[in-house]
């Protein structure tokens, strides 16, 4: 079912005006035009930044562990908290770029970002960093949805695979970039660098945001959904707290972790019924009663919990078991980026010919057989082995992701483009931060389960490892094989959603 209900909180309101009088252009399947390249690269440039910030992060975890003394379901909490912080912020899009125009606030929330990476360089404890690592979240949340919603109005949904293939893939280069620059900046000087480095890629940022972004006038903004913030906000930060809090206490019953388990769960629920009854919700959760919006936003979901929590799992891997630098890790990580980028181009271009149906259960297929690869990791693992099934999980992340968002668009009226854009955003950052504390917990307990005496710290673990490698690191590397178990369940039934998308080329009745 499509609704046809205009959204007064819609993200892209602000945009419409400026795109009404280039509509009957917009509906024809056409070449991308200048104004979409010239937006095209403003979007990449300030997204690329997050994206690279992550998978930089990513690969300096263990260094981090080590330096401050921490375990594995602490430390994950640097990524989570990011992608907890920017999932919470998406939802004010539509509410802020309105209230305060789209060009300030890019050029505010760009600032913002640059501030929280100079404050987490300086960080001198975990819990210092954590905190500026919500900073960070806070302003790198609307630099990619603002984008998006911009782009999404710009290029209409016949338009969408390729307009989504063009920023994605200089996005999906970052991955493999992106770790060799952390590895070599902790190896030649220091963790601290890995944030440091976002400072210049921010200044031309918003120099670029400044010459190249169009000026919208401001328009009335609509009340913001302050309880449906709460709710959705909170909920998801205390669930998740709570599934993190799992692999810290002694017994999966303890009675603090499932009380939040519970507690979030509640809220989530009580903002579902509050969105429901509400004329302007923070979310709008109707547009999921559109069958190829559903499906592709549960595809995004299961995907993002396996593979963003594979991705916090290799670099441990490398870094306990392999003895491998963070250099060393980050160049090992590369086929994964190599892959998806390689991928999402076709993939693309096929999703525009013959729609995201017969493209996503493709990249299905090849994230699953590169996870069940990972299944049989072992201490001493060939590295074309793992550079195979890297590779394949990065081809299957590319044919899936990109193209069900595009899916995501069809059969949407323009006046929820931007609602739509929040929605599958938010949904991908949730993703993202539950996988990478669920697979986090699922290590940690297993690797407890196979090491007597075990207590969840990284420091520890590398050095039980390289002292005992007989039983020792056979053993961890086992709790790997594990965890990834868990990956590949998830990332099999992506195939149910990915069944359900919508079958042939992209409609251009939704832009009309």
């Amino acid at each position: 079912m499509t609704s046809s209900r205009p959204l007064r909180n819609d993200p892209g309101h602000e945009v419409e005006a400026g795109i009404a009088a280039r509509g009957e252009r917009d509906v024809r399947p056409s070449a991308l035009t200048p104004e979409i390249l010239r937006l095209a690269a403003v979007v990449v440039l300030g997204s690329v930044m997050t994206i690279l910030d992550a998978t930089i992060v990513n690969v300096a975890l263990p260094t981090l562990g080590q330096e401050f003394d921490t375990s594995i379901t602490t430390i994950q909490w640097v990524p989570t908290i990011y992608m907890l912080a920017f999932a919470a912020v998406i939802p004010l899009t539509g509410w802020a770029s309105r209230r305060f125009g789209a060009r300030p606030l890019w050029l505010t929330v760009l600032a913002m970002f640059m501030a929280g990476s100079l404050l987490a360089g300086l960080s001198w404890s975990i819990g210092a960093l954590i905190a500026f690592r919500v900073v960070q979240g806070l302003g790198g949340g609307l630099i990619m949805p603002l984008g998006q919603m911009m782009l999404a109005q710009e290029a209409g949904p016949q338009r969408m695979g390729r307009v989504m293939s063009l920023i994605g893939v200089p996005l999906l280069l970052a991955p493999i970039f992106g770790p060799v620059i952390g590895g070599a900046l902790v190896d030649a000087a220091s963790w601290r660098w890995i944030f440091f480095v976002n400072l210049p890629l921010g200044a031309l940022a918003l120099l670029l945001a400044v010459r190249l972004l169009p000026s919208v006038p401001r328009a009335p903004a609509p009340r913001l959904d302050l309880r449906g913030l709460v709710l959705l906000s909170g909920g998801i930060a205390i669930f998740i707290w709570g599934l993190a809090a799992v692999g810290q206490k002694g017994a999966v019953t303890a009675t603090a972790p499932l009380t939040a388990i519970a507690i979030g769960t509640i809220m989530i629920g009580a903002f579902v019924v509050h969105a429901l009854r509400t004329a302007q919700p923070l979310l709008d959760v109707r547009l999921f009663a559109n069958r190829g919006f559903a499906s592709a936003a549960a595809a995004n979901f299961v995907l993002g919990v396996a593979l963003f929590g594979v991705a916090l799992l290799l670099p441990l891997y490398f870094q306990i078991i392999r003895e491998r630098t963070p250099l060393e890790t980050g160049l090992l990580m590369i086929p994964q980026g190599l892959g998806a980028a390689i991928a999402i181009s076709i993939a693309g271009a096929l999703t525009d010919k013959v729609g995201a149906r017969r493209v996503v259960p493709v990249g299905v297929a090849l994230a699953a057989v590169g996870t069940l690869a990972d299944t049989q990791i072992g201490a001493d693992t060939p590295y074309w082995y793992l550079a195979v099934a890297l590779l394949l999980i990065g081809a299957g992340l590319g044919a899936t992701i990109t193209p069900s968002m595009a899916a995501a668009f069809q059969g949407l009226d323009g006046s929820e483009m931007g609602m739509a854009t929040s929605t599958i955003n938010v949904v991908q950052r949730i993703a993202g931060s539950l996988g990478t504390a669920l697979l986090a917990v699922v290590l940690q307990r297993a690797i407890q389960a196979s090491l007597d005496g075990f207590q969840g710290g990284i420091e520890q673990a590398s050095a039980r490892a390289a002292a005992d490698p007989v039983h020792a690191a056979p053993a961890i590397a086992g709790a790997f094989g594990t965890s990834f178990w868990v990956a590949v369940a998830l990332t099999v039934s992506a195939f149910i959603p990915a069944y359900l998308l919508p079958d042939g080329r992209p409609s251009a009745r939704a832009h009309r």
